[in-house]
C-alpha cells in the first residue's frame, strides 16, 4: 500500500480524525504508515571543526576531571610535597583552586540533585525492562552529570525511584522502582510546548499532525531536492515517543526508523553536553529495541546528528544543541567544567607559574568559549560518491558483532 499517490489529503484527513485512528497505541495507524515508501537519499559526511573542537578539548577535559575524582579518594596529586617520614617519597595533593572548584561541584550536584534524579529516572523508562546494567551505566556517568560515587550517594536516598537488582547472568543492574508519567514527556515535545507555535503542538496532540526535529544542514545540503523531499516525507511519519511502548511497530519499517531516530535524540538531549561516545550507545542497543545497524542513522540524518572522529574514536553530538561553537544552554555542571578545563590548561601551559595565572574571576564568572564564531566552517569530505554508505557499512561491521 503505497502513500504517494493513492490516497488523496481529503482520505488522510479522514483517517487521522477518527477517534480510533488517533490513539497512540493504534494498530490500523501503525499499519498505514508501515507501508510507505520514503525518498532514499545518500549524503556525503561533513566535517564540522567547531564540533570537533569542542569534542577535541572535551576529551581531556573529561579524563582530567576522572582523575581529579580519583585524587579526591587517595593521598595523591596537583601540588607535590615531600612525605613527612621518608623525604624522597613524592606525594601529592589538589591545590586551593582544584579544592575550590570542587567544591562547586558538590554544590551543583547538591542543588540539581531533583534534576539528577529526573534524568537517570527518564533513561531508565526508555529500557525496555526498565533496567539498566551498571557497567552500561558507568561509562554514561559523566555524560548524564552523575556525581561520582552516585551508587552509594544518591541511589539509596530515593528508593522511591531506584533499586539495585541483579540479573540471571549476574550482571548488577539499577532498576526504575515504578513509572513516573509526568517524565514521559520528551525534550522535541517539551520544546515544541514551549515555543510560540503552540497551535502546532495542540494539532499534534489532537493526531492531525506530527512533530518535526529541528535539523541543520551542512552547507549545500538543506538546498537540494532530494535532501528536502526526503525531510518532508521523514515528517510527516507520526512522532513515536521512545518512552512510548514500540514493540508492535514493525522492525524493518520507515516508522521504526523514525522511532529510533527519535529515541537517540532524547538520549543524547539528556547529557550534559549533548553528545555521548558511539560505543557507549552500543552497549544500550538491546535495552532501547534498537537496530543491529543503527549507527548509521547518524550519518543518514546529518541535520540532526554530527558524528566526530576526533580523539581515536566516534562521537555523536545534536546538532541543535550547539549555536556558534557552544551550547546553546549549558547546564552549570557544563559552565563548571569550562572552568576546570581553563584552569587546566593555564597549568599546561605556564607550568608551576600556572596557579598564579588564573584569574580569580574565572572561578565566579563564565569562561568565553574560544570556538565562538566557528560555526560555519564546514569541510566537505571527499571520498567518493558513494563515501556516506561505505564509510557508515565499515565503521558498523568493524565495531559490531
Amino acid at each position: 500500500m503505497m502513500f504517494k499517490t493513492r490516497y488523496s489529503l481529503v482520505t488522510l484527513k479522514t483517517l487521522l480524525q477518527s477517534k480510533s485512528q488517533l490513539e497512540p497505541q493504534s494498530n490500523k495507524l501503525y499499519i498505514f504508515f508501515q507501508n510507505r515508501s520514503i525518498v532514499k537519499v545518500r549524503l556525503k559526511w561533513v566535517k564540522n571543526r567547531s564540533l570537533d573542537h569542542i569534542i577535541d578539548t572535551e576529551t581531556d577535559l573529561k579524563a582530567a576531571g576522572l582523575l581529579k575524582d580519583a585524587i579526591k579518594r587517595y593521598p595523591t596529586l596537583f601540588n607535590e610535597f615531600p612525605h613527612a617520614q621518608y623525604a624522597n617519597l613524592p606525594c601529592f595533593r589538589l591545590t586551593d583552586t582544584a579544592l575550590l572548584l570542587d567544591s562547586h561541584e558538590q554544590t551543583i550536584h547538591q542543588s540539581y540533585e531533583s534534576d539528577t534524579v529526573e534524568r537517570l529516572c527518564r533513561v531508565l523508562m526508555m529500557m525496555k525492562s526498565q533496567t539498566l546494567p551498571l557497567q552500561s551505566l558507568h561509562p554514561l556517568k559523566w555524560d548524564l552529570g552523575l556525581p561520582d560515587n552516585f551508587e552509594k550517594a544518591l541511589i539509596p536516598k530515593y528508593p522511591d525511584h531506584f533499586q539495585f537488582a541483579k540479573a540471571p547472568n549476574g550482571t548488577r543492574s539499577l532498576r526504575l522502582v515504578q513509572w513516573h508519567e509526568e517524565f514521559a514527556v520528551s525534550a522535541l515535545q517539551r520544546s515544541n510546548e514551549t515555543k510560540e507555535k503552540g497551535k502546532e503542538y495542540r494539532e499534534f496532540k489532537s493526531g492531525h499532525t506530527a512533530l518535526t526535529f529541528p535539523m541543520s544542514f551542512p552547507k549545500g545540503y538543506g538546498g537540494q531536492k532530494k535532501v528536502r523531499a526526503w525531510m518532508e516525507e521523514f515528517h510527516k511519519l507520526p512522532y513515536i515517543s521512545p518512552y512510548e511502548d514500540s514493540r508492535r511497530i514493525e522492525p524493518n519499517s520507515e516508522l521504526m526508523e523514525k522511532r529510533v531516530v527519535g529515541v537517540l535524540h532524547e538520549l543524547l538531549s539528556l547529557t550534559i553536553h549533548k553528545k555521548t561516545k558511539r560505543n557507549y550507545l552500543r552497549s544500550l542497543r538491546d535495552e532501547l529495541i534498537l537496530p543491529h545497524k543503527f549507527t548509521r542513522l547518524f550519518t543518514r540524518y546529518p541535520g540532526i546528528f554530527y558524528l566526530s572522529l576526533k580523539c581515536k574514536t566516534t562521537t555523536v553530538a545534536l546538532r541543535e544543541a550547539y549555536r556558534r561553537g557552544k551550547l546553546a544552554n549549558p547546564h552549570p555542571l557544563a559552565r563548571l567544567r569550562d572552568k576546570f578545563y581553563h584552569v587546566m590548561r593555564t597549568g599546561l601551559l605556564y607550568r608551576d607559574k600556572g596557579v598564579k595565572m588564573i584569574p580569580q574571576e574565572i572561578l565566579t564568572n563564565d569562561v568565553e568559549d574560544e570556538t565562538e564564531g566557528e560555526e560555519s566552517e564546514e569541510e566537505e569530505v571527499e571520498m567518493g560518491d558513494d563515501c556516506y554508505e561505505e564509510t557508515s557499512e565499515i565503521e558498523d561491521d568493524s565495531d559490531e558483532e
